[in-house]
């Protein structure tokens, strides 16, 4: 038996560890985890009452009271509501609509990803679903007009990013729920640090450009206004959308759950307009929604109970007082939380990150003294670096199958975007105002 909370933490990961690597589901992983813990810890309890009683109690309690959520709810309407503008041709009609707008800028239509990126990531709120979905229509395209296919490539990566930063998010929604905080307050917070990043992407692409004259084609397609004010056909059903589901939310009209279903219901609504909705498209998203917000809900009920015996042998307390000792100044200790979540980004996807790390590390932040919502966008920029960073960055399996490249040559396109990734992170931590200025408008 272990009365040392430290080290059965340490016993803890490297269990943990084993059964993710044995490829074992996350959920499961994570609650074995916690039975493990439970089993090695010395506990004091009552003769009538035995362990397994207790461990029992602990994971029914967790689960219920974590996945019994209002706010929660919000997580499978936006997955829904992402699947219907995936499987539909809405996103084509998208991609056409910004051609004439971006053909004449610096360029030129490798910021088709960008903003197409940024747009799709505030319908839909999955990284994977916007990196896929504008892939498969941009990458081909912009390699069959003559654009240099790594700064495509790149480009793609970094942008596609944005949808967890860009609201709606699943890891903002996720992270609300376990770490009880606004999650109307975190959609705002994510809005003006996603815009910047987006701007920093195309100021790379413009210099670049400019640079390096040869990766755009010297054939130019020329539009005129009519064209561009004919694209806005396209253009505009995706921004009535985007303001149905962001601007309730903002001006306080609805909640996080009320704006989904919105959302879902202007899906649909698009997808008839379109007459892109067919049985077939309409069966396909409801099953993968079903399918993801499952194994989604799962994970999370895990990390409930892991959080759960982390708190009850007293090892985010144990920690935090290690962590007190070692008296590291606040960015000294953001600074070694940004790389463990660097490194951990290199094994584990976002999610798992997310409710794996929570229940130890958000008390340790709050005593240094910083915020719960700017700690939740710090943690889903490093949720976005996790995307692309190898060997297990989500974003680089996608692109991957789509581009036909090995990972070597994407991880090099993508290089730029990680810095620039970064330099936002540490710009962020230097100005927290950047994450506060909206949702202090929005109280």
């Amino acid at each position: 038996m272990i009365s040392d909370p430290l080290l059965l933490a340490v016993v803890l990961v490297a269990v943990m560890m084993l059964l993710l690597l044995s490829s074992k589901w996350i959920g499961f992983s994570l609650m074995a985890s916690g039975v493990a813990g439970m089993l090695l810890y010395k506990v004091n309890l009552p003769p009538t009452i035995s362990i397994w009683d207790k461990i029992g109690d602990l994971m029914a309690n967790s689960v219920w009271n974590t996945l019994n959520s209002w706010a929660l709810t919000a997580l499978p309407l936006f997955i829904l509501m992402g699947e219907i503008l995936y499987r539909t041709a809405i996103s084509t009609r998208l991609l056409n609509g910004l051609v004439p707008w971006l053909a004449n800028v610096p360029g030129r239509l490798y910021h088709i990803n960008v903003v197409a990126c940024s747009l799709f990531a505030a319908v839909s709120g999955s990284s994977a679903a916007t990196t896929a979905t504008v892939g498969k229509i941009t990458l081909d395209e912009l390699t069959r007009r003559g654009y240099h296919k790594s700064l495509a490539i790149g480009s793609l990566a970094g942008a596609g990013t944005l949808g967890f930063l860009i609201p709606p998010s699943l890891i903002m929604i996720i992270y609300g729920v376990l770490a009880d905080a606004s999650i109307g307050q975190l959609f705002i917070a994510g809005i003006a640090p996603g815009i910047m990043l987006a701007c920093m992407y195309s100021l790379y692409i413009a210099l670049r450009a400019r640079l390096e004259p040869g990766c755009v084609p010297d054939r130019r397609e020329e539009y005129t206004w009519a064209d561009r004010i004919a694209a806005l056909r396209d253009l505009g059903p995706v921004f009535l959308l985007i303001l149905l589901v962001l601007g309730g939310i903002y001006a306080g009209l609805t909640t996080p759950t009320e704006a989904a279903a919105i959302g879902v219901v202007g899906a649909l609504g698009l997808a008839l307009y379109f007459r892109n909705l067919t049985l077939r498209n309409l069966r396909a998203a409801l099953l993968s929604a079903v399918k993801t917000s499952a194994m989604i809900c799962f994970i999370i009920a895990g990390a409930a109970f892991l959080s759960q015996v982390v708190g009850f042998v007293g090892i985010a307390r144990a920690l935090s007082s290690f962590i007190a000792s070692l008296d590291l100044s606040p960015y000294t200790l953001i600074f070694v939380l940004g790389l463990m979540y660097l490194f951990l980004g290199m094994i584990l996807d976002g999610i798992s990150i997310v409710v794996m790390t929570l229940p130890i590390v958000l008390p340790i932040v709050q005593s240094a003294g910083f915020e719960t919502l700017w700690f939740g966008i710090f943690v889903v920029f490093m949720v976005e670096l996790s995307q692309i960073t190898p060997p297990v960055g989500f974003s680089i399996f996608v692109i991957q199958h789509i581009a036909r490249e090995d990972v070597q040559t994407i991880l090099k396109a993508t290089f730029p975007f990680f810095c620039i990734m970064v330099f936002m992170v540490v710009l962020v931590t230097a100005f927290p105002d950047i994450v506060f200025f909206l949702p202090e408008r929005m109280m």
